[in-house]
């Protein structure tokens, strides 16, 4: 039995299984550059206008600019980055989770197996 009839059955075959899935890779990915912009912090000399750093700074950026209004530096070191992964690992949780919101009613539809 080879794995090649199997591959189509793991893939979402429905619209909303489809944004549903592709709403968890982003919101985990958007998790994973906030976690290196937390290692980032423990290297202030590094510019983040240059060069794969860009790729990092300007998806986070804009949230943490406002952020920083409201939650000043502690000890020196900038800690929004650890307030927005909680935010964005709670929300991602609470919508496309194993008890999600989406995921529920994705189940309840029978959209999502």
């Amino acid at each position: 039995m080879t794995a090649a009839p199997l591959l189509p059955t793991l893939l979402p075959t429905s619209l909303p299984a489809v944004l549903h899935l592709a709403m968890g890779l982003l919101l985990a990915l958007w998790t994973l550059l906030f976690l290196f912009r937390i290692v980032l912090t423990w290297y202030p000399q590094i510019d983040l206008s240059k060069g794969a750093m860009r790729w990092i700074a300007v998806p986070t950026e804009p949230l943490l600019v406002p952020t920083r209004r409201l939650i000043q530096p502690i000890g020196g070191v900038d800690v929004t980055p650890v307030v927005w992964v909680g935010l964005i690992s709670l929300l991602r949780e609470l919508l496309v989770g194993q008890q999600g919101l989406i995921t529920q009613l994705l189940r309840h539809s029978g959209s999502l197996a």
